[in-house]
């Protein structure tokens, strides 16, 4: 399995192996086999797969990579890479903060275009973004449920600080059957 040192970026960097692919906050791969994965406790993670080309990205949204639209660029890296349009890609937005509990000041509120401090939803917002590059509404799941009202399924930084764990989610491409 591939991961990532993440830090909250739009950073997209390529899995050719397993271990730490460096500093960012998106894995790609078409390599069979090989796993990409993202750490998540309130950010949302975003798993991508290319079925026509074979490839898939593992994306850790929170809203500073949301805002710098991370699922654009990993979109875009994966056509730069691996020839993938966005029609092809079936995404899955896993758990995250949801709009019932993520109120954030001005300054990441404006962000998102809003004038004041208020609530916004991450997930839509991923959503948004993925069908403006090109990926069918149809194609797109978000799972729903939120970290930080649901501690018997779910870590939540913002509800354990630094006593919370971590969600792995991953993706992989798999050999193909003759």
């Amino acid at each position: 399995m591939a991961s990532l040192e993440q830090f909250h970026s739009a950073a997209v960097l390529v899995a050719d192996r397993a271990g730490s692919a460096g500093h960012g906050d998106a894995l790609v791969t078409n390599l069979p086999a090989m796993t990409v994965s993202v750490r998540t406790a309130d950010c949302f993670p975003i798993l991508l797969a290319d079925a026509r080309n074979r490839a898939v990205a593992a994306v850790h949204a929170g809203w500073r990579g949301t805002a710098a639209h991370i699922v654009t660029g990993t979109l875009r890296e994966m056509h730069e890479r691996f020839g993938t349009n966005a029609g092809d890609v079936f995404a899955a937005i896993g758990p995250g903060i949801g709009v019932c509990c993520y109120e954030v000041g001005i300054e990441v509120a404006r962000q998102f275009g809003l004038g004041q401090a208020g609530r916004i939803d991450l997930a839509a917002a991923n959503r948004g973004q993925l069908i403006a590059a090109g990926v069918p509404n149809g194609h797109i799941e978000i799972m729903g449920g939120c970290t930080q009202c649901d501690a018997r399924r779910f870590h939540s930084f913002r509800r354990d600080r630094n006593h919370a764990g971590r969600m792995i989610s991953f993706a992989g491409v798999v050999l193909q059957q003759a």
